[in-house]
C-alpha cells in the first residue's frame, strides 16, 4: 500500500517549504524524485535549490544537466524515474498516474490551498487514491506556517 501525504499550502509559497520538505526527505539517505508540471518549473525549482540557503545543500539535477540515474534528487515534468527514487515529491499540479505512484515508498503532493483550481485537483486526485487504498495524510499549514497532521 502507498503512502501519499498531502501538503496544503496556505501561509508559505512553494519556493519556501519545497527545500525544508527536500532536506527532511534527503535526511533518510533514499533517492528523491520531483515532479513538477512544467519544464519551465523544473528549470526554476533547479535554481532554487542551488540557491535558498547559503547553510544548506541538497545535492539535485535535471535531465539538462546529465546523469540523471546518478542524481540524489532528480527533478523533472515527466514520469520517468531514471535514478531510481522512492520517495516522489509532486507540486505545480503535476499529477502522475496511480500506477506510477504505486512505484514509490513514499509520495509527499504539495498543493497551493489558496488556488480553487489547485485547491479541487488536489481534492479529486485524494478520492482517486482512496479508491485504491492508499494510506493517505493530510498536512495542514496553521497560523505559523507550521504544518499540523488533521485527521
Amino acid at each position: 500500500m502507498i503512502r501519499v501525504d498531502f501538503y496544503h499550502l496556505q501561509r508559505s509559497p512553494l519556493e519556501q517549504v519545497l527545500p525544508k520538505l527536500c532536506e527532511k526527505a534527503y535526511s533518510t539517505g533514499k533517492r528523491i524524485k520531483i515532479q513538477l508540471g512544467t519544464e519551465e518549473r523544473v528549470s526554476f525549482v533547479n535554481s532554487l535549490l542551488w540557491t535558498y540557503s547559503e547553510e544548506s545543500f541538497l545535492p539535485h539535477g535535471s535531465k539538462k544537466d546529465g546523469f540523471s540515474e546518478e542524481q540524489p534528487i532528480f527533478i523533472s515534468a515527466d514520469e520517468n524515474n531514471p535514478n531510481g527514487a522512492v520517495l516522489l515529491v509532486l507540486a505545480d499540479g503535476a499529477m502522475p498516474s496511480l500506477e506510477v505512484l504505486q512505484q514509490y515508498e513514499r509520495v509527499l503532493n504539495i498543493f497551493d490551498g489558496t488556488n480553487e483550481t489547485s485547491l479541487n485537483a488536489a481534492r479529486n486526485y485524494w478520492k482517486q487514491i482512496r479508491e485504491l487504498n492508499g494510506d493517505l495524510h493530510y498536512w495542514q499549514q496553521n497560523e505559523r506556517g507550521v504544518f499540523e497532521q488533521k485527521v
